[in-house]
C-alpha cells in the first residue's frame, strides 16, 4: 500500500491509500472534492471507499461529489452516522472492516468530537487520527473533555512504534514551538524541528511521523495525568 498525501483547503491533509496490486484506492477525510478527483482521473485507478473520522465540513466536505464521480462507499462510525453526509457503511468501536485488499481496525478516540475515530491500518502500520493526534499537538476540545482527550490519545500510544501517523492538518511547525517552549532540554525534539523546518523551507508535508517520534518529542503525549493534560491543553488555546 502506498499513502499519496494530498493537501486541501488552507492546511488541510487528506489521503488517498493506493493499493498499487489491483489499482484500488481510499481516500482519508476529502475535505473537498476537486483535489482528490483530479489525483484519481490523472492516476487512472479505481476510488472505492471514502473513509472518515469525524463530521466536520473539513473532513467530510468532498463526500457527495466524490461518491457520485467515483460510486465510492462513505465508510464512518455508527454512533455519528447521522453527521456523516452520505454515509453507507457504517463501523462499530474496534471493529475490523475489511474488504479488497484494505484492512483496517476502528478505534473510537472521543474528545475533538463525541464520534471521532481512527482507522489503523495494522498491516501497513498506517494510522489515521483525524483531529485527535496532530505531530507535536492534539485536538482542540470541543465536544468531549479533557479525560476523554487524555484516554484516547493512551490508545494511540498503545500501537506499535513504527506506526506512521497521518493526521488533519499541517500544524506542525506551530506544534513545535509550543513543545519547545514546554520542553526545552528535549534533545530528540530539537532534532525533529531542524527537520521540520527543513520540510517546510522546501515545501513539503512534516507529515507522516513516527509514534516513536511523537512519544518522545510531542508534549501531550508525555503528560503523566488528566490534570497535566488539561493544562497543556489551556496554555496551547491561547499560545
Amino acid at each position: 500500500m502506498k499513502v499519496h498525501i494530498i493537501p486541501c483547503l488552507k492546511d488541510n491533509y487528506s489521503y488517498i491509500i493506493h493499493d498499487e496490486a489491483n489499482d484500488y484506492a481510499c481516500v482519508v477525510d476529502p475535505s473537498e472534492a476537486n483535489p482528490i478527483i483530479d489525483f484519481i482521473k490523472k492516476k487512472n485507478i479505481q476510488l472505492k471507499y471514502i473513509l472518515n473520522t469525524h463530521h466536520h465540513y473539513d473532513h467530510v466536505g468532498g463526500n457527495e461529489l466524490i461518491k457520485k464521480e467515483f460510486d465510492a462507499k462513505v465508510i464512518g462510525f455508527n454512533n455519528d452516522k447521522e453527521r456523516i453526509p452520505f454515509i453507507d457503511i457504517t463501523l462499530e468501536d474496534q471493529e475490523i472492516w475489511s474488504s479488497d485488499n484494505f484492512t483496517a481496525k476502528v478505534f473510537h478516540i472521543p474528545g475533538h468530537t463525541s464520534g471521532h475515530i481512527c482507522f489503523h491500518f495494522y498491516k501497513d502500520n498506517f494510522l489515521f487520527t483525524g483531529d485527535t493526534l496532530f505531530s507535536l499537538g492534539c485536538g482542540r476540545i470541543f465536544e468531549g473533555t479533557s479525560e476523554q482527550m487524555f484516554n484516547s490519545l493512551k490508545i494511540i500510544k498503545s500501537f506499535p512504534e513504527e506506526t506512521l501517523i497521518y493526521c488533519g492538518h499541517e500544524y506542525t511547525l506551530k506544534n513545535a514551538e509550543f513543545c519547545l517552549q514546554n520542553d526545552p532540554s528535549n534533545s530528540e525534539l530539537i532534532k525533529k524541528i531542524s527537520k521540520i523546518n527543513t520540510l517546510v523551507k522546501k515545501g513539503e508535508p512534516t507529515i507522516p511521523s513516527s509514534l516513536k517520534e511523537e512519544i518522545t518529542c510531542n508534549i501531550f503525549l508525555k503528560a503523566k495525568d488528566v490534570k497535566m493534560f488539561s493544562k497543556l491543553r489551556d496554555l496551547k488555546d491561547n499560545f
